[in-house]
């Protein structure tokens, strides 16, 4: 007599445990990255990183560990790439993955920020940062062929190729400190003793993102958790290098414009609402030797935020001929 079962089929009953196995791996995943949001972050650079061709290495510089990234061909062109104020290594990574099949592209953290060595008490505003990436430079296994520098990372660029015109042929200054350009809403905020940058929660997370983009990037959750533990983290240090920077070296590279000899690519965004734009004509006045490209429709950013255009005019840069006696 045949038997009549009462439950479900057998490979109904199979796909079930299946799918909430997964539900629940799903879930200790979600609860891991809540309890360890560093995690989700670090892997949302890993997939950057590996979009990039990117790997990340250790250096030795005079006693201080910096850390870095490096994608490209071995022997090709080399071009490295300097971060700003609150910046890290991480914000070249889209650059990266357009430029490392041409280039040899290599991003530091500076000295003192991310995961480069930071030493309690010492100096790094931007004279000495220069000199730190300086000697940083030197151990390079070859000259640069192009040194990039954004925001604070440009001022530093700036006054490498000043004082050390060896370490930097071509330059390449993108949204750059280091000369008094008009009065904006920021520069005064940070003139009046402010931090426009300070990040302490989701709120102030996205008034930084709004403020250096023009269509800022969405940040998941709980990588935001991470970013904004980070920066609480780095407070003191930040308002320590900003007390230099709004200090006696605001403009330090100005004054050295005329030393620079190395061919120099000012890049701006035309809505750039932290270096305002007009640094870019104050740059080219003081330069021997530059070309400006000013950028539509984006803010400071423009090396995540229009990253083929900054690829394009960084090709054609670092191919550029020096002039004679370099």
């Amino acid at each position: 007599m045949p038997t009549v079962s009462s439950g479900a089929p057998r490979g109904v009953k199979r796909r079930t445990i299946i799918v909430a196995a997964l539900a629940f791996d799903a879930l200790l995943v979600v609860g891991l990255l809540a309890w360890r949001p560093e995690w989700a972050l670090q892997g949302w650079f890993a997939m950057q990183r590996l979009q990039a061709g990117a790997e990340v290495r250790r250096v030795e510089v005079d006693g201080q560990g910096i850390v870095q990234l490096e994608a490209g061909p071995a022997d090709a062109p080399l071009v490295v790439l300097l971060h700003g104020f609150t910046g890290a290594k991480e914000n070249w990574l889209p650059l990266m993955a357009e430029l490392s099949a041409t280039h040899r592209v290599i991003a530091p953290d500076l000295p003192g920020w991310g995961e480069s060595e930071r030493e309690p008490g010492a100096d790094y505003g931007v004279v000495a940062q220069s000199e730190r990436i300086a000697a940083w430079l030197e151990a390079l296994p070859r000259t640069p062929d192009l040194v990039a520098g954004h925001s604070m990372g440009g001022h530093i660029t700036g006054l490498v190729a000043a004082r050390h015109p060896e370490r930097a042929p071509r330059i390449a200054l993108l949204s750059s400190a280091g000369v008094a350009f008009a009065p904006n809403e920021f520069g005064r905020a940070v003139l009046a003793g402010g931090h426009p940058f300070a990040v302490e929660d989701r709120a102030t997370l996205d008034r930084y993102l709004d403020l250096v983009f023009t269509d800022p990037p969405v940040v998941p959750w709980p990588a935001d958790r991470a970013l904004i533990a980070r920066r609480i983290a780095d407070r003191e240090f930040e308002v320590a290098v900003l007390d230099r920077l709004r200090g006696d070296e605001a403009f330090a590279v100005q004054p050295l414009l005329g030393d620079i000899r190395a061919p120099a690519l000012l890049l701006w965004c035309d809505d750039d609402r932290v270096i305002d734009p007009s640094a870019a004509a104050l740059f080219a006045a003081g330069l021997r030797d530059s070309r400006t490209v000013m950028l539509p429709g984006c803010g400071h950013m423009p090396m995540m935020a229009a990253v083929p255009a900054v690829a394009d005019a960084l090709r054609h840069h670092a191919a550029l001929p020096l002039p004679m006696g370099r």
